[in-house]
């Protein structure tokens, strides 16, 4: 194939690239550095819009909040993930059903999926706090606790977004499966004929050869995690509780350019957003290649 029939191909995608994340990166950029409402034209403002963010304290929550939101649901996603992976590789009766439903909540729209959560989450009628209410008395859990407040108490608010985000592991949770099951099985009829343990298998050598796919995706659902809170801090808690316990970066830039017409304020906020997107992204990666050079050497 010539280089010309290549560029031919490529150029579709290329135009799109362009058109749809380059410019927009652009145009985001450009605007964060002025005073614009999408009605008057910008003006330009310099840092003014850095200056303050510095000192906004609705931005530094939440900055906090994505930031703790990326640490413990980025984790915990990929261990579902890969843990649904490695019990649904075999075939069995009725795999192939429960591998469609640990896929199927991805594909479900976002509000959609936020108005379902909403219900299960209410605190008085949701199946959620009904189900901890078996066992209990008076309206407790069955440890004689008071069951979460999904949608009133701040702690309780966020770890529903987490929860939330647990279930649309769709995509990780099918590459990691065709990473399992293009895997030589040569090597785990070895493993089993030297009588090797389920765990000593895992660690020696499913994880060091799938590490390279976790690595990506690890990658992918940190840039991601920025995101996907969005609807479900929207649609489920709306910010809240008070004082904004998952009023989220994407949120505040929603709010901020669409609801309050501050377009290039929020461009800023997006441009810091990207900026600490960049840093995770970069110390990831030093961090993969370490752990692939650690995974490498111990395998030997």
């Amino acid at each position: 194939m010539s280089r010309r029939q290549l560029g031919l191909m490529l150029a579709p995608y290329t135009v799109g690239l362009v058109l749809l994340v380059f410019l927009p990166a652009a145009v985001t950029l450009a605007f964060a550095f002025t005073d614009y409402d999408l009605v008057q034209p910008p003006q330009w403002t310099g840092t003014a819009n850095l200056t303050e963010l510095a000192g906004d304290d609705i931005f530094r929550t939440a900055l906090v909040n994505s930031l703790v939101f990326a640490a413990v649901a980025v984790p915990l996603r990929l261990l579902v993930a890969l843990g649904l992976a490695l019990l649904l590789h075999r075939r069995a009766p009725g795999v192939g059903t429960a591998r469609a439903v640990a896929a199927l909540p991805t594909a479900v729209p976002e509000v959609a999926y936020g108005l379902l959560w909403l219900w299960l989450f209410n605190p008085l009628y949701g199946p959620v706090n009904q189900l901890l209410r078996v066992g209990g008395e008076n309206g407790l859990t069955a440890l004689g606790r008071t069951p979460p407040q999904w949608l009133t108490d701040p702690t309780d608010a966020r770890a529903a977004i987490v929860v939330m985000s647990l279930f649309t592991i769709g995509e990780s949770f099918v590459v990691l499966l065709a990473a399992r099951l293009a895997l030589p099985p040569e090597v785990y009829e070895l493993a089993a004929i030297e009588d090797a343990t389920g765990w000593d298998i895992f660690r020696r050598i499913t994880l060091p050869l799938i590490a390279p796919v976790l690595g990506l995706l690890l990658v992918r659902d940190t840039i991601l995690s920025f995101q996907v809170s969005f609807v479900p801090a929207l649609v489920v808690t709306d910010g809240g509780p008070p004082p904004y316990a998952t009023t989220y970066l994407s949120l505040f830039v929603y709010r901020n350019a669409f609801e309050y017409l501050r377009y290039g304020y929020a461009s800023a906020a997006t441009l810091v957003m990207l900026a600490l997107t960049v840093v995770a992204v970069v110390l990831q990666w030093r961090l993969i290649r370490r752990s692939l050079g650690s995974f490498g050497q111990a395998t030997r």
